[in-house]
């Protein structure tokens, strides 16, 4: 009797704290799911206005190609003009923002990290990135998609009442960030890969049902209304040569010191800038880069323009396959001088199509095959995005998911592999990992406080 009234005593206990466990669950995972549906919303209407803009602009050069040098600098200037006056930290690519923004992550630096991500930020970096793509900025929609992400995950947090359970910050930006980019190219893979190999530093175990569960949501809310598309297609592989490991691995340190090398002079240009004293100096600076890149699109190929989507499908699915040699290096000047004007815009597509113009390059000096051409073409985008993220796995798997060209993943890794060694040797961090450093030394120096945990490189 006494045996039996025990056992009912404890599994009463036992039943209140597994339905108290699984409240408390529940209560934490929704807004995950809420803000991964809101995420996976707003990036489908972000890409098919950055299309539809992308788009009219080889439309209007198309039919009225001076018109260039009107709407490049023009909008250059307006995109750089509404960052620097309503939103600093909306310029740029927005993945180093979100980096700090996770790093700085803690009570003590509320304030620092709601500047990097806010609904004006937000609102400054939809409205930057279209101006920018409009004038022909060779821009990537990925980028803004992420900071626009985590900028959702951590108001939705923001806005939970006090008796909920708390959600670390930190969990929510980072799941933020890989559901937006899994969203931005339906790449549900990537986006995890890119969290991980990436973004965190915390085990992964601590948040890993919340990063898979965000990064399916915003990525079925995304296939729902766009449908189960491929960011590119399907190029054929097929046949490849047994000799193909040696061209490839050529093309990969290529693009590799190349991704790396435009990220360094990025970097001087950056730092450069920032000695600037007036205002006119910086305004003389994006009028110039709006005119050089139009003057490039006017004089050698208009593929210079834009995300550089047109030249990884012009490539990949037609016979037009070789490039001009002063193609792939335009698609690398113009990325270089439309990031660094400061209007918001991305690198991942950019940095992907430079790729493929260079792979396209090298497979046409090396003359191998169609489908040899695609495999180094694929090879090009994962070493050059490789040489600027220093995320080798990421960009493997990117274009993989991109082209569901299951049968080359083992030659996109060793590609993303040697790039990445090779980009070790021209500077031990990535472009994303300097920038980040100097926001967070930016908004420390806001608060006039000392820096004293950020790593000086």
């Amino acid at each position: 009797m006494i045996g039996q009234t025990i056992r009912k005593i404890l599994k009463r206990g036992f039943d209140r704290i597994s339905n108290e466990k699984f409240k408390n669950n529940l209560l934490q995972a929704i807004p995950f799911w809420v803000a991964s549906l809101v995420s996976g919303l707003i990036a489908v209407f972000y890409s098919k206005i950055f299309g539809y803009l992308e788009g009219i602009t080889f439309k209007i050069i198309h039919f009225h190609d001076w018109m260039i040098f009107i709407l490049s600098p023009a909008c250059f200037v307006i995109a750089w003009w509404v960052v620097n006056k309503f939103a600093r930290y909306s310029g740029g690519s927005g993945i180093p923002q979100v980096m700090a923004a996770i790093e700085l992550a803690n009570p003590r630096n509320d304030k620092k990290v709601t500047r990097l991500l806010n609904l004006r930020v937000f609102l400054v970096k939809i409205f930057s990135s279209f101006v920018m793509i409009l004038g022909g900025g060779l821009i990537g929609k990925e980028g803004p998609t992420i900071q626009i992400a985590g900028t959702v995950f951590l108001k939705i947090n923001e806005w939970l009442p006090s008796w909920w359970p708390k959600i670390s910050k930190r969990n929510m930006i980072m799941t933020g960030a890989a559901a937006g980019l899994a969203a931005a190219f339906n790449t549900p893979l990537g986006g995890i890969v890119f969290a991980v190999e990436e973004l965190t530093k915390t085990h992964i175990s601590y948040f890993k049902t919340a990063l898979f569960t965000a990064v399916i949501i915003a990525g079925l809310t995304a296939q729902g209304m766009l449908g189960p598309y491929l960011y590119l297609g399907y190029p054929d592989v097929s046949a490849l040569s047994r000799f193909i490991f040696f061209p490839l691995i050529l093309v990969a340190a290529v693009t590799g010191l190349l991704g790396s090398g435009m990220s360094k002079v990025i970097i001087w240009i950056i730092k450069w800038k920032r000695s600037f004293k007036f205002k006119y100096q910086h305004f003389i600076y994006v009028l110039a880069c709006g005119l050089v890149i139009a003057s490039i699109a006017f004089f050698l190929d208009p593929r210079v323009l834009g995300s550089g989507k047109e030249i990884m499908t012009t490539t990949l699915f037609t016979p037009a396959k070789d490039v001009a040699w002063y193609t792939a290096i335009d698609r690398i000047i113009g990325t270089m001088l439309s990031f660094t004007t400061g209007a918001a815009g991305g690198i991942f597509a950019p940095a992907l199509g430079a790729g493929a113009g260079v792979g396209s390059l090298l497979a046409g000096w090396l003359e191998v095959s169609a489908n040899n051409t695609n495999l180094l073409i694929l090879c090009g985008m994962v070493g050059f995005l490789t040489g600027v993220t220093r995320t080798p796995f990421t960009s493997a798997i990117l274009v993989l998911e991109m082209t569901d060209r299951h049968s080359v993943i083992f030659h996109l890794m060793i590609a993303g592999l040697v790039a990445s060694i090779i980009s070790m040797f021209f500077d031990k961090h990535s472009l994303y990992d300097h920038l980040k450093i100097q926001y967070m030394h930016d908004l420390y120096q806001e608060d006039n406080e000392e820096p004293k945990t950020i790593p000086a490189h």
